[in-house]
């Protein structure tokens, strides 16, 4: 009987597996704390906003009472900024139809509607709306604001809400858009000089957006923080503040519901009694997967990508901290065959692993397929996890030899070690209704905006992460290959790092604006893009999964377990 080299290398290996283990190997430790989110305190998360009697009347009339404010607005600065509150407050998807129509005007009229006094801001503003609904805006109707070919005019420095729209629309900018690059720089340069002379909200405000872009972030994560300013305005519109706080509450009831039901299968599963070495991060995985898509509708998208994410945590840790490389090397050929035959020699846990991550596959695919189609639905599946577990195996080998690799070669296996193709794949079976096929055609022309998206996922990771994987021994990361490569400092590999991060989300804005107005595609792209958002937030302050009780926590607190207050008013209505 012959084999194949593949068959003979696992052969060799599950022959040396026990005296390896033995003479070689220790298990290694990251010190990961306990997780702090207790399964009776999530079972206890039960929002009284979840199908309370009236607010489902409320919410109805309150969409009737808003609906007419765009189409009655003659203002077209007035309609942007009606539009922009919309967003931010979370309620685009409530007035889709009158947003589009009232973008559609505002995109075939120019600027010179603008007074010069909110020339810069408005002009800013109307940039980054419509190329944020997938309208093609040419960076030249900012030149007007440059002296000549030099600097943009320092005449509007002065004019602070301007400088904040200015830096909020160049992060909207495509490859060789060099005026949006200038924008980007003036306006960061002068909110960093005015930034200490600022108070109340055009503080918040300006803070905010040097901190991170609205377009680098999750925008329903956003939505409390977007709520306490629009409080705060003069002009503030109650109607619109007293629906986005209804709307945020009664969409976070379908997530805690959602969140109960996750916790239930953690515990039923039984995964984590095996797998001391790991992170317990339910509640994290959860976090990503409500980052992805909000919507009550995509409850099992939500449901399954948090079994997908926490069974990523996992198995990263079974190949950073517990595995030998013959071990891994062994594991790795049992994913890609799926065949638990060849997991018979390998320690308990790595058995269970395996067995967990079978079973859950298949759990997935009928959820997705159904009877008739979840054995069409699993090749697709199984083929993001074992490529996923071949980059890893690849770091694994590259930290047993020692090996340092160059940026772009630890990038090419990096943007799928990150796990983005992963999610991704199961993600689209979700969105949409689809055919089997077209799902499979959408994620190939869709490659390279997955792969930029999964680098912003892999770099961000190595930012936030890379300082304590390095105290502790584990491969090196994209800050650590470029430090070697070019022989510089690590403050200079960051900055490299975050000018990368930049250039793949100009890739993304180049496929978001091609995209984004095709009803069909626009919730893949929307789910795709979320994916670096998601990273973004999670990896910010640091490791957002290793570290649970500091930012990320806040974070869950916010969008997850603590509702919005209602006004006294408020509450009476709903009740009436």
């Amino acid at each position: 009987m012959e084999y194949t080299a593949e068959q003979t290398q696992f052969q060799t290996c599950q022959a040396n597996l026990p005296e390896v283990v033995d003479t070689m190997h220790q298990r290694r430790s990251a010190n990961y704390k306990p997780n702090i989110w207790k399964y009776d305190f999530l079972q206890s998360l039960n929002s009284k906003h979840d199908h309370k009697d009236g607010i489902k009347e409320r919410v109805e009339r309150l969409v009737e009472e808003v609906k007419p404010m765009l189409s009655e607005e003659v203002d077209s600065l007035a309609k942007l900024e009606l539009i922009d509150s919309m967003t931010k407050l979370g309620l685009s998807n409530l007035f889709e139809n009158e947003i589009k129509e009232a973008l559609e005007t505002l995109a075939s009229i120019n600027n010179g509607v603008f007074t010069m006094e909110d020339h810069l801001y408005a002009s800013a503003l109307r940039c980054r709306l419509l190329r944020q609904h997938g309208h093609v805006v040419s960076q030249d109707e900012l030149r007007l604001f440059k002296e000549g070919s030099n600097a943009f005019n320092i005449s509007n420095c002065k004019d602070v809400e301007a400088m904040i729209e200015l830096l909020e629309a160049s992060h909207l900018a495509l490859e060789g858009e060099n005026i949006l690059d200038e924008a980007k720089a003036f306006s960061t340069g002068i909110l960093q000089e005015r930034v200490s002379g600022l108070d109340g909200q055009l503080l918040k405000r300006a803070v905010h957006g040097l901190e991170l872009s609205m377009h680098w972030r999750v925008q329903w994560f956003d939505i409390k923080s977007q709520i306490d300013m629009h409080e705060q305005q003069e002009d503030k519109q109650s109607n619109l503040l007293e629906l986005a706080k209804l709307n945020f509450n009664t969409v976070q009831a379908t997530h805690q519901r959602d969140l109960r039901e996750i916790s239930r299968w953690w515990r039923d599963l039984g995964l984590i009694e095996h797998v001391d070495f790991t992170r317990d991060r339910l509640v994290e995985s959860f976090l990503c997967a409500l980052g992805l898509s909000q919507e009550r509708r995509f409850s099992s998208l939500r449901k399954s990508l948090t079994k997908v994410i926490i069974l990523i945590l996992v198995i990263d840790d079974v190949y950073d901290l517990y595995g030998s490389l013959e071990e891994l090397e062994c594991f790795t050929g049992a994913i890609t065959r799926w065949d638990s035959e060849q997991i018979q020699q390998l320690p308990e846990c790595m058995k269970v692993c395996f067995r967990a991550l079978h079973d859950v596959n298949h759990e997935i695919a009928y959820d997705i397929g159904k009877d008739e189609d979840w054995h069409r639905v699993l090749p697709h599946l199984t083929k993001g996890w074992a490529d996923f577990c071949k980059a890893l195996l690849t770091e694994a080998k590259w930290d047993k030899l020692g090996y340092t690799p160059s940026l772009e070669e630890y990038l090419s296996n990096a943007w799928t070690s990150a796990s983005g193709p992963l999610i991704l794949s199961h993600a689209y079976f979700f969105v949409g209704h689809m055919k089997l096929e077209d799902v499979a055609d959408l994620l190939e022309r869709n490659k390279d905006l997955i792969y930029n998206v999964s680098m912003i996922i892999r770099l961000c990771n190595d930012l936030g992460t890379s300082t304590a994987e390095r105290d502790r021994g584990d491969a090196p990361s994209a800050v650590a290959c470029y430090m070697r490569e070019a022989n510089v400092p690590e403050d200079v590999a960051r900055k490299h790092i975050k000018e990368l991060i930049n250039g793949a989300w100009k890739s993304i804005n180049a496929h978001f604006f091609g995209n984004a107005q095709t009803p069909s595609v626009r919730p893949f792209i929307d789910v795709t893009v979320n994916a670096a958002r998601v990273a973004h937030m999670l990896y910010q302050f640091g490791d957002g999964f290793g570290v649970q009780d500091g930012d990320i926590r806040r974070q869950i607190l916010s969008a997850v377990v603590e509702p919005l207050a209602l006004d006294l008013d408020i509450s009476t209505s709903v009740i009436a």
